[in-house]
């Protein structure tokens, strides 16, 4: 029996304009012109426009498959627009043909708008025309970003809540996340949506309830969760070797020298070298530099200063990792040599290859890691005076819901991250400044000061309110010195991600999809 649509008077559809492939690549349009504000965060309102202008012609679609239709093309041309560099690392350094790395990435981010699409069915289908309507939107949204951030390994790059850093929805990280704010997000752009005409009181009490509640977040901020730690200064390394060089055995005993003499020389309490920055294991290093990783450790062996710096472990036997070696008094004193971080989320393709995708990777001749996963919660580098420093490895601070595993004994929770990566592979990209963004939002999430030392950018050191103090130029080599403060006690956030992951979110945005579609079958 075919099901009975909807004949409310705040639901009949209206006409659509003329061509609906203009009205499609309209709204792609405006999901490529909303990244604009992941690199340009001030510009944090656009998003807002164009999830209002998709909310819009959803609202009035002519049924469920169009609304799909209209999604669909949103995503597309939102993620197409955030990753279009991976061209350059499947083009360039790959050697892909450029029609071949170009359908890559398009297929990509034809896949991953699926979900968005199946929400934006789910919402045509069910929505009634009255303020439930915009939970029904921002919870279709928020479980499309989700999918997208959790299923198969997880994509959540250019998730909306990254546009608003600089926004006054910030406010919300400290308490829901960035995907909380991503929902919030698109309850704004629903309220917007409304229709004047035919659901003017609704829209009237919606309006008057989201302009106080952004009022409220302008005037209350993120507030103070926590207490301020010891504050202790840091060097960050940038060496800015180029990708296609950075392997190169003749390149290497310069890349090894620049690197070691920095540390070396350092006087902060804390340097960092990124990841990889020593890109061969400790056992090969003689070959090309003799004496190197006694000398970095006796180094450190003694005294206050500690280091952290990339570098793959392990053997042929046992396996490798992508990893992160502490070196201090303490841990010389130990007995274990360093301390030790092994990356746990690994990059599908570059650290690991998917099921079925050998074929894929065959393709390309560019040196890929077959890595071993570390744990979810390994120990944080313990610093002097009870700080505790929190490695994590390039793409692993986009999942803030796997680094707040580490809060979940209160004693033992980092009080700063430490982010080593090398996103060379990317080239002078938008990627610099969108990976900045997402390491920004991890220290609004928890309040905790992130660091980074990358190998090309943005190398930088920011607050716990997600503020950047210092930052390298890109693609320079140099070092960036810089003073932070750890910060102690638990954010909402972190208490309850560290308690049940991103399960709560879920769970209220399935509970409003039930009760739309409870309500269609009633």
């Amino acid at each position: 029996m075919k099901p009975r649509l909807l004949t409310s008077r705040f639901l009949k559809p209206r006409p659509l304009a003329p061509g609906r492939w203009a009205e499609a690549l309209a709204l792609a349009a405006a999901g490529a012109v909303q990244t604009t504000a992941f690199v340009v965060t001030a510009l944090w309102w656009l998003p807002l426009l164009a999830a209002t202008l998709l909310a819009w012609r959803v609202r009035v679609s002519a049924g469920a498959r169009h609304a799909a239709a209209l999604g669909w093309a949103y995503g597309v041309g939102w993620l197409l627009a955030a990753t279009w560099w991976l061209f350059i690392s499947m083009h360039r350094y790959g050697h892909l043909p450029a029609w071949l790395a170009a359908a890559a990435v398009a297929t990509l981010a034809a896949a991953l708008s699926l979900y968005l699409a199946l929400a934006m069915a789910a919402v045509r289908r069910w929505q009634r025309g009255t303020a439930f309507d915009v939970l029904l939107f921002a919870a279709a949204w928020l479980l499309a970003e989700l999918a997208r951030g959790m299923w198969f390994t997880g994509f959540p790059w250019a998730a909306s809540g990254y546009s608003q850093v600089d926004g006054p929805l910030a406010a919300l990280a400290p308490w829901v996340g960035v995907y909380g704010i991503g929902a919030a997000l698109a309850a704004l752009a629903a309220v917007a949506a409304l229709d004047a005409q035919r659901a003017q009181p609704a829209r009237r009490w919606l309006w008057g309830a989201a302009l106080a509640a952004v009022a409220a977040l302008l005037i209350a901020g993120p507030g103070e969760h926590g207490r301020a730690g010891r504050s202790f200064s840091v060097q960050l390394l940038q060496p800015n070797v180029a990708q296609d060089e950075k392997f190169a055995a003749e390149r290497m005993p310069a890349t090894l020298e620049w690197v070691a003499q920095a540390l070396l020389a350092s006087r902060a309490d804390l340097v960092v070298a990124p990841e990889t920055a020593v890109p061969l294991l400790p056992g090969q290093l003689d070959e090309f530099a003799p004496g190197y990783w006694a000398a970095l450790r006796q180094r450190f062996a003694q005294g206050p200063q500690a280091a952290l710096l990339g570098v793959p472990l392990g053997d042929y036997q046992r396996g490798y990792t992508n990893s992160v070696a502490g070196l201090s008094a303490a841990t010389a004193a130990s007995g274990a040599g360093e301390y030790r971080y092994d990356k746990h989320h690994l990059v599908p393709f570059g650290e690991f290859i998917p099921t079925g995708f050998r074929w894929f990777t065959e393709l390309m001749q560019i040196p890929l890691g077959d890595f071993n996963r570390g744990g979810l919660r390994q120990p944080s580098f313990a610093l002097p005076g009870g700080e505790r420093a929190a490695p994590n490895i390039c793409y692993e601070d986009l999942f803030g819901e796997e680094l707040a595993q580490r809060f979940a004994d209160p004693a033992t929770a980092p009080t700063l991250f430490v982010n080593l990566s090398n996103i060379g592979w990317f080239g002078d990209t938008i990627a610099i400044d969108q990976h900045l963004a997402i390491s920004r939002m991890r220290a609004l999430e928890f309040q905790r000061p992130m660091i980074r030392a990358t190998n090309t950018g943005a190398t930088a050191v920011i607050d716990h309110r997600g503020r950047v103090l210092a930052r390298l130029p890109s693609f320079t080599a140099a070092v960036l010195d810089g003073q932070v403060q750890g910060r102690h006690g638990l954010t909402p956030f972190a208490r309850w991600a560290a308690a049940a992951g991103l399960w709560p979110l879920w769970g209220l945005a399935l509970a409003v999809l039930a009760a739309g579609a409870l309500r269609r079958v009633g």
